[in-house]
Order: structure tokens, then C-alpha cells, then sequence
């Protein structure tokens, strides 16, 4: 016979503590001299920090960890969506607003799910997202200068470069594979000004890590942790 549930966990739909942060960072915002000072700009070292202290906890596989970082990163989504709701400008947003984004766009990628389309597995899936986002990235530039002409998209549209430089050239390899780039586009030339050989020479790991199916991202992270334990048990032997 199985135990009966929780009947205040039952009664609580999934979610209802994510109202109750809200209102908390309500409260600090209007009574914390320190949380209503900031800004996004502020805040941006946070929501960095936070997010690669959340990839050191999911690596080292302390699920405890993980659940608490998890809470860190969403603090800073619910404290910039905040922040932007005071601005009176026309610009400002709230919580809601950002979930109505999401809700929306992922509602519009997955028409295998919310839709009547058929896939026939997950690479199908992944050409149908870039292709959407394709399309919905040249109707906001139609959209944000209706009298300009349209500029000629391009598959790495989007792609943040102020990333870390081996996830940035991973993720401009990607992209460019999902146009159909030639595989020789992810050698850069010899002839590239300002790119040193071993610049080179990276540039081709992470190509190699991708072929490998790893994230050469990960992959690297993983080696310096390795490296940085064989630090510590040579200074422990030192001491």
C-alpha cells in the first residue's frame, strides 16, 4: 500500500513558488537599499557568475548543488524582468511579459507538438527550429525598419561573440553545417590576417571535438578541472 500524499504538496499547483519569489523580490526591491540600486548593467557579472557556477554544479553531479544554482540563475531572471518593469519609457516589461515570450516561442518551434506537423525524429526536429527562427529573424528586421531594404540574413544571425572563444567558434561551426557551409569553411585559411598558427591549430580542435559528437567547450573545462586536481595533489605533497 502506498503512502498518501502530502495533502499541502497536493494542493499546491506546480509553480505557485515561483508567485512567491516574485513577491519576495517585490519586497527587496522596495526595502533592501542594496537590491533596489541595481540595474541590468549591474547585474550582468551575477547572472555570468551564477550560470557557470550552475555548470561546475550539473559536472561535478552534486544534485543538491545543482537544485541550489538552479534557484541562483532564476533569481536573476525574476530580478531583471524586475528591473524592467520600472521603466516608464515604453520599453519596460514585467515576469509575465518574459514567460509570455517563451511560452510563445516555444510553442511556435515544437508544431510536431502544438501543431499538426509530423517529424521523423529528433534531426527533423532541429531543422524545423532553425528554419522558424530563420523566418522569425527576418520578419523582426522587416519589422524594425519597414523602409529599409531587407539585409541578407545569414545562418549566424544571433550567435552571441562575447561567449567564451572555443563554445563560440563550436556554435559558429554548427550553424554554418546547418546551412550547408562547406566543410572546408571550418579550416580557416592560411592567408588570415591577425590569426596566428595556433589559432589555427585551435580552430581545428574544435572542429575535430564536433566531428567526435563532444562539446569541445566541455571538453576543455573538463581537462583544466583534471589539470587543477594534479596542482593540488602536487602542492599537498609539497607541503
Amino acid at each position: 500500500m502506498t503512502e498518501s500524499a502530502d495533502p499541502e504538496e497536493t494542493a499546491r499547483a506546480h509553480g505557485a513558488r515561483l508567485l512567491e519569489l516574485v513577491n519576495v523580490m517585490d519586497t527587496l526591491r522596495l526595502n533592501c537599499p542594496w537590491d533596489a540600486r541595481q540595474t541590468h548593467a549591474s547585474l550582468a557579472p551575477y547572472l555570468l557568475e551564477e550560470t557557470y557556477e550552475t555548470v561546475d554544479a550539473l559536472a561535478s553531479g552534486d544534485q543538491a548543488a545543482v537544485r541550489e544554482e538552479l534557484g541562483d540563475v532564476l533569481l536573476q531572471v525574476v530580478f531583471h524582468a524586475r528591473v524592467a518593469q520600472e521603466r516608464t519609457d515604453g520599453t519596460g516589461y514585467d515576469i509575465d511579459d518574459v514567460a509570455d515570450g517563451i511560452i510563445s516561442k516555444l510553442t511556435r518551434r515544437h508544431p510536431h507538438v502544438f501543431g499538426d506537423l509530423t517529424v521523423s525524429g529528433a534531426d527533423e526536429v532541429t531543422l524545423n527550429w532553425d528554419a522558424i527562427k530563420a523566418a522569425e529573424r527576418a520578419a523582426a528586421r522587416s519589422a524594425a525598419d519597414e523602409s529599409a531594404e531587407p539585409g541578407q540574413p545569414s545562418a549566424l544571425d544571433g550567435v552571441p561573440m562575447s561567449q567564451p572563444a572555443v563554445s563560440l567558434s563550436a556554435q559558429l561551426q554548427r550553424r554554418a553545417e546547418r546551412a550547408g557551409a562547406p566543410e572546408q569553411l571550418a579550416d580557416l585559411p592560411a592567408d588570415t590576417s591577425g590569426v596566428s598558427d595556433t589559432g589555427r591549430e585551435l580552430f581545428a580542435l574544435v572542429n575535430r571535438a564536433r566531428a567526435e559528437g563532444l562539446d569541445p567547450e566541455l571538453e576543455l573545462r573538463a581537462a583544466a578541472r583534471a589539470y587543477a586536481d594534479r596542482v593540488r595533489a602536487w602542492e599537498a605533497g609539497t607541503r
